[in-house]
């Protein structure tokens, strides 16, 4: 990545509001706040460079900047607790209809940063069992409104409630390849028959999310589907560095190198780890699977450069991009992300079975 003033300054700040800890800009020169607040705004971290604003130790912030900053955070505040009473009321209506699901991403994973509240707030995304996401829907379609998308390989509905929108997952496939797709299906499984969970006290109600080592692997894969195929942001990554960070002690590291291996997403986990590292400050939680390996640098400096560039909507023009980081799983991508197709999907559109 080619550094400059700003980049930089802003590196340090996401850095000090991740981790809460003291930052200097002084090093960085004459700042341009309002390039950093863009830039931030465009990655989904401003509550990040806010609190880490806080933490500057030797230069005083500009009083407009710190205003427009201070701004956002409020409207943040205002929203994620407005989402967070409609996540309460909503799973307390599901709960009485006997339909049980998790919820996952999100709001979920807000709650492992120091200020949950200045995560921006996106979908309500929520997990459920086959028997649960068809009740879900026909619990769900009545209250909603505009137009419902459903994809039926993936299980996946979007719809509409009030000033929400709402999504519903009977799975969380990528749709990248089969390989991917069948050890998300299989991680899944273990999290719905294993009662793998872990709850989140949502004021008065108790909302089920997956346990940090499911939620780690599938908040990993669902960013890895975005990359590929949508793009991505930096409040990804950041997410899934708070989330490792906040359950160091509970992650099982042996699990979860064998279930990236099934998927055959090894060289992307260590790219993205080293890009952690290099730039976010994400330290070294295991000696094989969570810790820097120098051997990826280049992959993280360019994985950098590509997400601050930004995605241009130009699907070819991005794929080429992400082909000269990750050149033979490009290609081996290539039909799920130009004809969103891959054998898994075609064998049960076909046969009918998975």
């Amino acid at each position: 990545m080619k550094e400059n003033g700003t980049t930089t300054a802003l590196m340090e700040l996401i850095r000090a509001g991740l981790w809460e800890r003291d930052a200097q800009l002084l090093p960085y020169g004459e700042i341009d706040y309002t390039a950093i607040y863009n830039i931030a705004e465009t990655q989904g971290v401003v509550g990040l460079v806010v609190a880490g604003l806080e933490h500057v130790t030797d230069v005083k912030i500009p009083q407009m900047a710190a205003l427009t900053f201070a701004g956002s955070t409020i409207q943040m505040e205002q929203r994620n607790k407005a989402m967070n009473g409609f996540i309460a009321e909503l799973v307390k209506k599901m709960r009485v209809a006997d339909i049980y699901t998790m919820l996952v991403k999100g709001q979920g994973v807000a709650q492992c940063y120091e200020r949950p509240l200045w995560r921006p707030s996106g979908d309500v995304d929520f997990l459920l069992s086959d028997n649960n996401y068809q009740k879900a829907k026909a619990f769900l379609l009545p209250l909603s409104s505009g137009n419902k998308h459903e994809e039926r390989y993936s299980q996946h509905l979007g719809i509409n409630i009030g000033q929400w929108y709402v999504e519903i997952h009977g799975t969380l496939r990528t749709g990248l390849a089969a390989r991917v797709d069948r050890e998300v299906d299989a991680v899944i499984r273990r999290l719905f028959y294993g009662g793998n969970v872990r709850s989140w006290m949502n004021g008065g109600t108790q909302v089920f999310l997956p346990v940090p080592n499911e939620d780690v692997f599938l908040v990993f894969t669902h960013f890895i589907k975005h990359f590929y195929k949508e793009g991505m942001t930096l409040r990804q990554v950041c997410d899934w560095c708070r989330l490792m960070w906040t359950y160091q002690e509970q992650i099982d590291a042996e699990w979860m190198e064998k279930h990236v291996n099934k998927a055959g997403l090894m060289g992307e986990w260590k790219a993205f780890y080293n890009l952690a590292c290099k730039y976010l400050g994400m330290p070294d939680l295991d000696s094989r699977l969570m810790s820097q390996d120098s051997s990826f640098d280049k992959k993280a400096e360019k994985l950098m450069a590509f997400i601050l560039g930004g995605y241009s909507g130009n699907k070819v023009k991005d794929t080429w991009q992400i082909a000269k980081i990750f050149s033979w799983k490009t290609l081996r991508y290539a039909p799920s992300i130009f004809l969103n197709v891959n054998w898994l999907k075609v064998r049960e559109r076909v046969f009918g079975r998975k």
